[in-house]
């Protein structure tokens, strides 16, 4: 019974904060207002992970959100932009008449697997470290060419969310961005609690 009063409870958190992020998403008027609610939905989900479950969570989004306003809509449409520079590719590649042009698909598909990979860390990234925008671009491509298992794991569990709200449409309102987050910073946190310990094995 306990266990089933904990389930429930967790459910219920992450629905909060699901409605926390379509609420702040809808008041910064979407375009400025999805990347700092994902910024502030990932900075709860940290929380969670490091051992503080019982933090009040629409004071801490609040906060999250005003302190991340700037600096997560950077991030979000640098890799917005970067996303549009790879669509523009993948047409030239697939419309263009020289039959040439396919050469270039193998690179492009390299490409495209290195963004995706690297996007799937930059919140994770952003909200553990306090780093600039750049910085957290570098840092997230760089720790997830080295934590290939984690990363497997985030693309595995981002995926398998996907499927199950695509087949669930209804789920959504109440289990996407809050699910997504804590799926993907589980092993994220893994890893960058790896690197921690190789970086004290070499100061020592």
């Amino acid at each position: 019974m306990e266990a089933l009063n904990k389930a429930l409870i967790w459910i219920t958190k992450i629905a909060y904060l699901n409605l926390l992020w379509i609420l702040f998403t809808v008041i910064g008027i979407i375009v400025v207002g999805i990347f700092p609610a994902t910024a502030a939905a990932f900075t709860i989900a940290r929380k969670w992970i490091t051992g503080d479950t019982d933090i009040g969570i629409f004071s801490n989004f609040l906060l999250a959100y005003r302190q991340s306003f700037k600096e997560a809509n950077i991030l979000g449409y640098v890799l917005l932009l970067f996303g549009y520079i790879l669509y523009l590719d993948f047409l030239f590649i697939t419309l263009a008449p020289n039959q040439y042009v396919t050469l270039l698909t193998i690179p492009f598909l390299f490409i495209l697997i290195l963004f995706v990979l690297t996007t799937i860390y930059v919140y994770p990234v952003y909200v553990y470290y306090d780093m600039k925008v750049f910085q957290t671009l570098k840092s997230a491509f760089f720790i997830m060419l080295l934590n290939p298992l984690s990363t497997l794991t985030m693309l595995l569990g981002l995926l398998g969310i996907l499927y199950i709200l695509w087949n669930f449409q209804g789920l959504a309102i109440f289990f996407s961005m809050g699910v997504i987050c804590v799926a993907l910073m589980m092993p994220a946190h893994r890893a960058f609690l790896k690197i921690h310990k190789k970086q004290n094995m070499h100061i020592q």
